[in-house]
């Protein structure tokens, strides 16, 4: 080995972790703690025959997500700015309030899940720790510089590997598994499509392609060296390259973290006759007398640090999109001063979420239910992408076609069928 290369490799590991951002954190918030009960749910009712659907959804994951970024990096601006521009008034403000209340359900529901995960590890009053939970949510994300911010949620993406613990704490039969996991089992029934309509709601959500495109952009607002691609299209190969690779590793990322989730619950609670679980704690609380404490506390404590991930994508996503739709400066690289109303908006979502724990709706089935949400929304967002980034006008020279153009209609296909399954059986 030359002593050039002995030099560069040990600095390998460090420059790909710079090179991954918006993809990483978008994949490991997607396994929030409305997705850890999601997915603790199809585990618990379905088994290990819903483990399909995991490779199912990691190539429409990575195209639409991917599609994403390419639009936030192509045009400088995130999919509201683009409709603000591009689009009627109506379709523009409906698909923003959608994603604002989306989020905001969302939001509320993984509070409730903080809080009731910390309660069950230490005691103490649930509605304390959901104050605390969001108000240092919040503060983070005003006061705290955008570097900073970025590299705090990309060490928050570790805590997701307390469910791979999970996994090596249970006793799994791999060949029940595997089979599960790559031989489809699909039950032509309503709650079967729900349950289908809840995975790629919570794998594939609207407030990710929001995020994603609107970090993209808001890295060009801060890295003088980068430039809208239509500007500046030499800037193209490496940029698709390193959205590819950080989009893919995100997404696989957060695959391998719910197919963990799935086949814990499955060995534990299914494997038990225990199928009704509506949220992430309740599935901490029955793996207690099931697995034992170790698993337990780690499916516990990962609720938490998912959470904290999670809360400040659903909330940025949310003043993203307000803020390019009423034009506002934007974005967490600005000084609050700079950008009042955005971070107005983010501190509302934050807090809308805050008090919707203190009302009459119930946190566990909000929990279950936003992903069902999720889903329902993204589809006719997802139309409205795959068409947008089919104009010239919007895209330039950098229309999306080939085997992404298709990958991400199918994804829009998919989620429509499984919603269609879904209504149609009730």
């Amino acid at each position: 080995m030359s002593v050039s290369t002995r030099a560069v490799e040990p600095h390998r590991p460090r420059a790909l972790l710079k090179r991954l951002g918006a993809g990483l954190i978008t994949g490991a918030s997607d396994d929030d703690p409305s997705g850890i009960g999601t997915y603790s749910q199809a585990g618990a009712q379905l088994g290990y025959s819903i483990g399909w659907t995991m490779l199912l959804s990691f190539p429409l994951m990575v195209a639409i997500q991917e599609i994403s970024a390419r639009i936030g990096r192509t045009t400088g601006h995130g999919i509201a700015g683009i409709l603000c521009r591009h689009y009627p008034s109506w379709v523009l403000y409906s698909s923003v309030s959608l994603l604002f209340l989306a989020n905001t359900i969302n939001i509320g529901a993984d509070l409730s899940a903080m809080a009731e995960a910390v309660r069950l590890l230490i005691g103490g009053p649930g509605f304390l720790y959901v104050i605390v939970f969001g108000a240092f949510s919040v503060v983070t994300m005003i006061f705290m510089t955008y570097a900073r911010y970025i590299n705090l949620l990309k060490w928050l993406t570790l805590s997701l590997f307390a469910y791979v613990a999970a996994v090596f704490a249970v006793k799994i039969p791999w060949s029940a598994a595997l089979m599960g996991l790559f031989v489809p089992n699909v039950s032509w029934n309503s709650d079967y499509f729900t349950t289908l309509v809840a995975i790629l709601g919570t794998t594939i959500s609207p407030y990710l392609f929001f995020w994603q495109a609107s970090q993209e952009a808001e890295d060009q607002r801060v890295n003088p060296k980068e430039r809208p691609l239509l500007r500046a299209p030499d800037q193209a190969p490496d940029a698709f390259s390193r959205i590819r690779l950080d989009t893919m590793i995100g997404m696989a990322f957060s695959n391998i973290i719910a197919i963990a989730i799935i086949f814990t619950t499955a060995a534990t609670l299914h494997a038990n006759g225990t199928t009704n679980i509506e949220s992430s704690t309740q599935a901490a609380e029955a793996l207690r007398p099931i697995a034992g404490p170790f698993a337990f506390f780690i499916f516990a404590l990962g609720i938490v640090g998912t959470g904290l991930l999670a809360i400040p994508v659903l909330a940025g996503s949310a003043a993203y999109a307000v803020g390019e739709a009423c034009r506002w400066p934007v974005g967490l690289g600005r000084r609050p001063s700079r950008a009042e109303a955005f971070y107005g908006t983010l501190a509302l979502s934050v807090l809308a979420g805050v008090a919707m724990t203190f009302t009459s709706i119930d946190p566990i089935k909000a929990l279950y239910w936003s992903a069902v949400i999720n889903g329902i929304i993204a589809a006719p967002i997802m139309i409205i992408m795959m068409l947008m980034t089919a104009r010239r006008s919007i895209m330039g020279d950098f229309v999306i076609g080939g085997w992404l153009r298709i990958l991400g209609w199918a994804a829009t296909a998919v989620m429509v069928c499984c919603i269609f399954g879904m209504m149609v059986g009730r």
